[in-house]
């Protein structure tokens, strides 16, 4: 009970009233003293006044009942310039205190009646006040304050029960709003977040924004959004599980037909064509690096991507090789591709799955570039400094447009060619970071695009 909201605001509440009670009860108990005085003051100026008009008249003993009845010791009464004591008795002890009620500031009031209502001792005070109705310049009263205390007491008792009161009845009205406003909405979001999480999977299952109140409505309509992405990529990624399925079992037969290529280029190498023989290794290491990609993809599809085999490898025959090979596949008046490598340069890296990042960075550019009819340049720049091997893949062609470069390394939503799945870019920097790099889009725009590859100097355990 105490744990739920609902309760928690139970508690809140009974707390507040009582404080506002509190607060309300210091200004009141000082104007219930003040009154109190007032009533006692009016009383003593009657009797005082039935005694004048009596003279002579009136018993001793009807001047004590009198003073008895007004609540006071003795009474002073100025009517003129002189001062008259009118009524007086016994007093049971010294005046302590002498209390002016003619013009009372709120706080003289409120310290006065808290040091009294604190303080049960009775004593006698005097008190001074402005006579009703004319009746004198000024009325003065001796006062026991064992009964002021007592009556005090017995108000801030009525007080208390009206305080409880009115907190209970507050407390339980604003209990049962809570419930049927918040508890009651969040309960029912709650059961729905239960129920989507069972089938997240289930478009039909995603929440409709009912609630009325602002706050309820904003966290409905957030939770709707989450949920009708987390159901798009929980159906996306069904659908890249099964085509990574199909993946596997195309690459294994994939793989069985490239190998049988691969003996068959093995002889191309024997025919003494001149041409054949410079294009022969080129054709069986591509083969070859075809195959080693289907092996890769049936591991990916297992979830095993064999790390990279890190060895010392240099850049300029490396990059001339895979610039060589690109190059074969269009026209070097259309593209012209190039490498820029200083000589003696070393990297480490593994060369199977450098050459295919490379290479996929160098046949995005070639295809951009022949996209737009004009002929055009791509250059692999290498380069070091003390941390990091730097390969600058640098082309002239149009630049990405904005949302390529949004979700440039994402599956399936990099792509810039139509039909393209881009999943060449999510492969070429998962490899990259396989190796400890980066591989990042340094930048784009109308004059070409440059993408950097970042492999470390130092082997990362």
């Amino acid at each position: 009970m105490l744990t739920s909201l609902s309760g928690r605001f139970l508690i809140l509440t009974v707390v507040f009233v009582m404080l506002a009670e509190v607060l309300i009860f210091v200004p009141s108990i000082a104007r219930f003293r003040a009154d109190y005085l007032t009533n006692r003051m009016e009383r003593a100026q009657i009797a005082a006044l039935a005694l004048l008009g009596a003279r002579d008249m009136i018993e001793p003993e009807v001047e004590a009942e009198l003073l008895a009845n007004a609540g006071v010791l003795n009474v002073v009464l100025r009517r003129d310039a002189m001062r008259q004591l009118v009524l007086s008795s016994d007093l049971p002890g010294p005046v302590t205190k002498t209390v002016d009620l003619r013009d009372p500031t709120a706080m003289v009031l409120i310290s006065d009646a808290l040091s009294r209502f604190v303080t049960p001792t009775p004593e006698v005070i005097r008190v001074i006040a402005q006579p009703a109705r004319d009746g004198g310049v000024q009325i003065e009263a001796a006062i026991d304050t064992g009964e002021l205390h007592d009556a005090m007491i017995d108000y801030g008792i009525t007080i208390l029960w009206l305080s409880l009161v009115i907190s209970a009845i507050t407390s339980v009205f604003l209990f049962l709003a809570v419930r049927r406003l918040m508890v009651t909405p969040i309960k029912s979001l709650v059961g729905h977040m239960n129920r989507y999480a069972e089938a997240p999977e289930d478009a039909n299952r995603v929440i409709v924004p009912k609630s009325r109140i602002r706050e309820l409505r904003e966290a409905e309509t957030t939770l709707k959004s989450l949920e009708t992405q987390l159901s798009q990529s929980l159906r996306q990624k069904e659908r890249l599980a099964q085509l990574g399925s199909a993946v596997a079992k195309i690459s294994h037969d994939l793989r069985n037909i490239l190998t049988t290529a691969t003996l068959l280029g093995d002889r191309l190498e024997m025919v003494d064509d001149p041409t054949v023989k410079r294009v022969a290794p080129k054709i069986v290491a591509s083969l070859t690096r075809a195959v080693n990609l289907t092996e890769g993809t049936l591991a990916f599809g297992r979830a095993e991507e064999a790390p990279p085999a890190l060895q010392r490898i240099e850049a300029a025959p490396f990059l001339e090789e895979v610039c060589e090979a690109e190059q074969l596949a269009v026209p070097s008046d259309q593209v012209r591709i190039a490498a820029d490598c200083p000589t003696g340069l070393m990297l480490r890296a593994d060369p199977e799955q450098l050459y295919r990042v490379v290479g996929n960075l160098i046949r995005n550019a070639r295809q951009a570039i022949q996209a737009t009819a004009t002929p055009g340049q791509i250059i692999v720049a290498a380069s070091e400094s003390a941390d990091h091997w730097c390969l600058r893949i640098c082309d002239t062609g149009p630049g990405l447009p904005k949302r390529a470069q949004d979700n440039l390394f994402k599956a399936f939503e990099g792509s810039v060619r139509k039909g393209g799945t881009g999943l060449g870019l999510a492969i070429a920097r998962e490899l990259i970071q396989g190796h400890g790099g980066t591989l990042t889009l340094e930048e784009t725009g109308e004059t070409g695009t440059v993408f950097l590859i970042q492999l470390p100097r130092e082997v990362v355990s």
